[in-house]
């Protein structure tokens, strides 16, 4: 029997372990850009498995371990993050958060100890594929600049012909693989709109500048980039998240300020979103009198899945699981910055179902309930041992 073929059976012995490291994980969480207990315990964890070489430190806290296989052959990547988010646990369960307002409420504590499975599984079967696997295990994904462009350009994926990652998804039912070529996650921007008027007294508006009116314009224009500059065929969502301004109900705001994000996937539609933001904001207010300062970050670009590897990914999936549980992922307008690997390197980006109410796995991403059905792990882990296993078999020579 292929190695590809004993995956299941093999991560199925490891599930305890599995578990209980995602549990470990789940109770100590650690904030992005402040990892040093769980980059520690997966380099020890690696360096106890024979790894042929394990990184510390890649590009801050990252952490890079190396299996190299019988004979020659491609260089596959597969990756994992590891950091949390400054929320409260509210669940009710035995391995709930230990550290008051940080919690792991987007699965990356999942994600971590399911790529931990497959290299305990892998790693004494190394003579079984030719080639190399590289386990990447990542800071930071939460918080921009992400820990993904700091790796990459620490050499993470120096040398690497592809890259795979995984991302457990609590809104999608355990038990499915969502697999798709082409934009899967969104360019992530933001901005601030700091907009100047002249205050006065609310009864006599005639003396001034009113820049909560100036905002309110803004807001009402923005939403035309959507309707009137990119095409019905194309995505971008644009949102004010907070508008902010005023001191008193009589008193008209001499200063206000709008901030928002502004979501796409094609370049093309990302420059022309920022274009006219700033445009509207500008125009609008010297329209009214007074003026607008925007400030536009851009954040990771979009995850766009090579053609090729998301094919490679489909079959490894169908060989795994059988096609009527193998579907197309639609596009989500959530960031990732998985997307700097794929600057560098053809890959895809997988996900798997991770949703069950009957464990009340049903909240959403970075909710204070978050939680998994675990089971998705060993799929997740399969997936990606097989993905990555099947590569280099095609690979070979």
């Amino acid at each position: 029997m292929s190695l590809q073929a004993q995956l299941n059976e093999l991560l199925a012995e490891m599930e305890p372990q599995i578990i209980s490291w995602r549990r470990h994980l789940h109770q100590h969480p650690e904030l992005s850009f402040q990892e040093e207990k769980t980059p520690a315990m997966i380099a020890e964890i690696l360096t106890g498995l024979g790894f042929d070489e394990v990184r510390t430190g890649v590009g801050g806290r990252g952490v890079v371990g190396v299996l190299r296989g019988g004979k020659p052959g491609a260089v596959v990547a597969l990756r994992a993050d590891f950091d949390a988010l400054p929320i409260q646990d509210q669940k009710e369960v035995e391995y709930k958060s230990t550290v008051p307002g940080v919690m792991h409420a987007c699965g990356h504590d999942a994600h971590t100890s399911q790529l931990l499975g497959l290299a305990s599984v892998l790693a004494p079967r190394r003579d079984q594929f030719a080639g190399e696997i590289r386990f990447l295990f990542q800071h930071a994904e939460e918080e921009s600049p992400g820990g993904a462009i700091q790796m990459a350009a620490d050499g993470a994926v120096d040398g690497v012909d592809a890259v795979f990652g995984v991302h457990l998804w609590s809104m999608l039912p355990v038990g499915k693989v969502f697999i798709s070529p082409g934009p899967i996650m969104a360019n992530t921007d933001d901005f601030v709109i700091d907009i100047k008027g002249q205050g006065g007294h609310g009864a006599v508006p005639e003396e001034t500048v009113d820049s909560i009116v100036i905002g309110s314009q803004i807001v009402g224009g923005l939403q035309t980039i959507a309707s009137r500059n990119v095409s019905p065929l194309a995505s971008v969502v644009v949102t004010v998240g907070t508008f902010q301004g005023g001191d008193n109900n009589n008193i008209i705001a001499d200063s206000c300020r709008l901030t928002g994000t502004v979501r796409s996937f094609l370049p093309e539609v990302r420059d022309r979103a920022e274009q006219r933001l700033i445009e509207i904001a500008e125009g609008t207010a010297a329209m009214l009198g007074g003026s607008a300062t925007v400030l536009y970050d851009r954040g990771y670009p979009a995850v766009i899945n090579n053609e090729k590897e998301a094919k490679i990914a489909e079959e490894a999936a169908i060989a795994a699981f059988g096609a009527d549980r193998v579907e197309p992922m639609k596009p989500l307008m959530g960031g990732e910055d998985f997307s700097y690997y794929l600057e560098k390197v053809p890959g895809a980006y997988l996900f798997v179902g991770a949703g069950n109410p009957d464990k009340l796995a049903k909240y959403p991403h970075h909710h204070p309930r978050f939680d998994i059905d675990e089971d998705c792990m060993l799929i997740a882990g399969e997936l990606l041992g097989r993905t990555a296993l099947h590569y280099l078999e095609k690979h070979q020579g």
